[in-house]
């Protein structure tokens, strides 16, 4: 019998990080993960937002980024600002930055989906590959008796359509979240 646990746990991770990516999209709701992307310059080295500073809600509309260190605020703002596919405007008070969540506009909010269907292909191209992969495995495998290399073939190919339907399904829901107004 052919073990396919392997190529399940390497779509799990795919669907992962693809929960992953559609967190740090904006949907116009202020959300800690939008600035998951973020880099910033500190100590002579680039550093995710999150090892410098701790982002939090603080409405619906705004979200309030607290240095660790108060030294590193201006370059936290500009690192925020300089991110063109957020188009956001921080301001600091010395102590925190402050995020405004703009509202987003119809010709935005149909740019972000687009964008995002793209993030969709992707994982679901990696799925693809991870079936081709596990195919290669089965049709390699010699002494596998021919009925069995066809079961196994099935089963991949039933995981295949069950972590895409799991990726349409985040998507679809995702979508519905970012054309809310």
């Amino acid at each position: 019998m052919f073990d396919t646990k392997d190529d399940r746990k390497k779509m799990e991770e795919v669907l992962e990080r693809f929960r992953g990516e559609l967190k740090k999209v904006r949907t116009g709701r202020a959300h800690p993960d939008m600035l998951g992307a973020v880099k910033v310059e500190a100590y002579g080295q680039w550093m995710p937002l999150n090892q410098v500073a701790n982002v939090t809600i603080s409405d619906a509309t705004m979200l309030l980024v607290t240095p660790f260190d108060p030294s590193t605020i201006a370059n936290i703002e500009s690192a925020i600002r300089a991110d063109s596919t957020l188009g956001l405007n921080p301001s600091d008070d010395g102590r925190v930055v402050r995020v405004p969540i703009p509202p987003l506009t119809e010709e935005r909010r149909k740019e972000i989906v687009k964008t995002t269907s793209g993030k969709v292909e992707e994982a679901k191209i990696a799925i693809r590959n991870i079936r081709e992969d596990a195919r290669k495995d089965i049709k390699s495998t010699e002494d596998l008796p021919e009925d069995a290399k066809k079961r196994a073939e099935k089963e991949v190919d039933e995981m295949t359509k069950e972590f895409t339907d799991l990726i349409d399904q985040e998507f679809k829901t995702k979508e519905a979240e970012i054309m809310k107004i």
